[in-house]
């Protein structure tokens, strides 16, 4: 995996948000699970999408994209054992991603219209590795970690670049196309005007965002910690601890449906964080 640029690499994020979220260590008693002795093993697990047709999971990994076969084993979607960093869903069997090839380099921006069975590069191939992506507003919001900028696009072509900042995640408000919150080193982040400036940061550090509705925006925080908001992250409520060690996606499909992905696989909560199930048993190295 090609290295960030000084302005990403040698920051107090990489040592609070990457280290902490991604490597290995402090796992919790769940990491022992017999069901995830048996998973899958990738080395770092980078996005998860339901799909809302079918509500079929998709997990992006340093490996690939994967999904329950029918014994609800993990399952390699296509040929592609990319690294796939940024990953987003964008409807029906339509994926939008970022990361590495495994010859090495950046993908860009490249978008699947078949669940993630064939991919087209769309823009930025080799130049641009996007850590974060969201889909809101018929428009890609993303976080372009090989520069440090929030950029954004409608057609997946042309893009306008916005704030240069250090930061690990976004979520883009359900309401407002102006609204963008990105995770940092010193707490959460809010954009009012699509990306183009950030007010201060606010506490709590949160590692990954996800805002499904108005009313239900989720964050986790660097130890597993899942905490929910009603008022766009103004105030957050700890809602539980997600189980299996650090974590490493979260995805909000719903008011009340969240997954997350820790090191021992991907856990669902039907009920707003309060109780969480395993989905997947994805073994997780940890590493980047």
């Amino acid at each position: 995996m090609n290295k960030r640029p000084a302005v990403v690499a040698a920051t107090a994020l990489a040592l609070t948000l990457t280290l902490a979220a991604c490597s290995d260590g402090g796992e919790s008693e769940e990491s022992t699970d017999k069901s995830a002795a048996a998973g899958t093993t990738v080395s770092h697990i980078h996005g998860l999408g339901v799909d809302p047709t079918d509500q079929r999971l998709y997990v992006a990994t340093h490996e690939g994209v994967y999904t329950p076969d029918a014994q609800g084993e993990a399952e390699l979607v296509g040929d592609s054992r990319d690294d796939f960093m940024g990953f987003t869903m964008a409807g029906a069997k339509t994926f939008y991603a970022s990361g590495h090839p495994t010859s090495g380099g950046n993908k860009g921006l490249i978008k699947s219209a078949d669940a993630g069975r064939t991919w087209k590069s769309l823009s930025l191939s080799g130049e641009s590795d996007f850590h974060a992506l969201d889909f809101a507003h018929s428009t890609v919001y993303g976080y372009d970690s090989t520069n440090g900028l929030v950029r954004t696009t409608k057609d997946g072509i042309s893009w306008k670049d916005g704030a240069r900042i250090e930061a690990l995640d976004i979520a883009v408000s359900p309401t407002d196309p102006g609204v963008i919150l990105a995770t940092t080193a010193d707490g959460v982040v809010r954009s009012g005007d699509g990306g183009k400036t950030f007010a201060q940061a606010q506490k709590p550090v949160m590692a990954f965002l996800s805002w499904s509705t108005k009313d239900a925006l989720y964050g986790i925080d660097t130890s597993g910690g899942l905490n929910s908001s009603a008022d766009g992250g103004i105030t957050w409520k700890k809602t539980s601890t997600v189980p299996g060690g650090r974590p490493q996606a979260l995805t909000a499909v719903a008011a009340e449906h969240v997954l997350a992905a820790t090191q021992t696989g991907v856990f669902e909560s039907k009920d707003g964080g309060t109780t969480f199930k395993k989905r997947l048993a994805v073994t997780s190295s940890g590493g980047h």
